[in-house]
């Protein structure tokens, strides 16, 4: 089997292109004209040496994800048979993984499976909002709708998880650099000093002393003090692997001074946009409630929502065992109470969630221009203190002399 690159027009004039697994040109083209694609240029593709590393290249990402999710959509729309456009998006990918799941996905589909039963058998690629969105887009013959849908929300998932990494990354940088930096001072330049010093026969002063002390613990102990790092990371990955340990980390998280309420907006923003978009594409209320709460992504807001659904299936309102969680703000609450009221809960919380992503962008410039002053004294006094520790016995020589 050869791979040929291939480009053509369906019956509606689309152009499509893409990359096709056939034994020669010829059965590229009859199966593209069994999948009602005209043919216009076919040509085998040069070969490729792929290096593979263990542990790269077999993930399915968010943006390939979306990018399929909107073409399939589009390809619906204008006509297409879905069999058809998931041979044709199967054969486009450069994803390997996400190749051979779509070429799953339209064995099952061609075998008499629904489009929603064949995702679900892909649970790692397709969480539970995904294929509860399908299932309720074929139901309602709106699948390119709920699709289009589907897209918009992993690309505004996309954004919102793209500005919590960037007010993460500059602090995490900074804080490393400053951590190598000190330890290499502490292992490589300070012993110099200490020589330099035991020819002096004077009294050093404290900062120094402290100094010279902490660079012969390091040095003594720098394999025991990686190793207890490295314990200490596993031990709280396995702490929050547990559910009480998950629980109490989350419940740290959330009143952290700085951190905790960027966390608090991204969890309603979160809450918010996943509720608003299943509740707008048919998922029942009790449905969509059992969904984000497993797709949170933080405990106590799980545990919230969890309530909330329970309240609800006693035949009461969302808004109240929200507002008792503590987890949601005042003005969140009233207005998804509101939206109850009027019928409109999908749009209230659409709204919501643009609301929330705005103030996200805001806490994230203001959390950027708090740090970035802090960071500056932080290195300033840590990797400043020790220089000047070290130059004070220099300083005072010179001056006896």
């Amino acid at each position: 089997m050869a791979v040929f690159a291939f480009s053509g027009r369906t019956r509606t004039g689309q152009t499509i292109s893409g990359e096709m697994d056939a034994p020669n040109r010829e059965a590229v083209v009859a199966q593209l004209r069994r999948q009602q694609v005209m043919a216009t240029s076919v040509k085998p593709k040069a070969s490729d040496i792929q290096i593979r590393i263990p542990g790269f290249g077999g993930k399915v990402n968010e943006r390939d994800l979306a990018v399929v999710t909107r073409q399939l959509a589009t390809m619906i729309d204008a006509g297409l048979p879905l069999v058809q456009c998931l041979e044709i998006l199967a054969s486009q990918q450069d994803n390997k993984l996400l190749k051979k799941v779509l070429h799953d996905i339209r064995q099952d589909v061609e075998g008499g499976a629904t489009f929603s039963s064949a995702l679900k058998r892909h649970p790692k690629i397709f969480g539970a909002l995904y294929t509860n969105m399908v299932e309720a887009g074929e139901a309602g013959g709106i699948l390119d709708t709920i699709l289009n849908r589907l897209a918009a929300y992993i690309e505004k998932a996309m954004i919102l998880k793209r500005r919590v990494k960037t007010a993460m990354f500059y602090p995490a940088t900074i804080i490393s650099v400053a951590v190598v930096v000190v330890i290499f001072l502490l292992l490589y330049v300070i012993p110099t000093f200490q020589q330099m010093f035991a020819n002096f026969g004077a009294t050093l002063p404290l900062p120094t002393l402290i100094v010279l002390a902490l660079s012969n613990f390091v040095r003594a102990y720098i394999l025991f003090i990686i190793v207890g790092i490295v314990g200490i990371v596993v031990g709280i990955r396995v702490f929050h692997g547990t559910e009480g340990g998950k629980k109490t980390i989350d419940r740290i998280l959330l009143r952290l001074p700085v951190f905790g309420p960027l966390i608090r907006k991204v969890a309603v923003a979160k809450f918010s946009r996943t509720l608003g978009t299943l509740v707008s594409s048919g998922v029942s209320i009790l449905e969509g409630l059992d969904i984000t709460a497993r797709t949170a992504g933080n405990k106590i807001v799980e545990e919230a929502v969890f309530r909330a659904r329970t309240v609800i299936a006693q035949g009461k309102t969302i808004a109240e065992p929200l507002e008792e969680s503590g987890v949601f703000p005042r003005m969140v609450t009233q207005m998804i109470g509101v939206g109850e009221q009027t019928g409109a809960l999908d749009r209230m919380l659409n709204k919501i969630a643009d609301f929330y992503d705005e103030e996200v962008d805001v806490a994230v410039a203001g959390l950027t221009s708090l740090l970035e002053p802090l960071l500056v004294i932080f290195l300033g006094v840590i990797i400043g203190g020790v220089v000047i520790a070290m130059y004070l016995p220099i300083f005072k020589l010179i001056s006896v002399m």
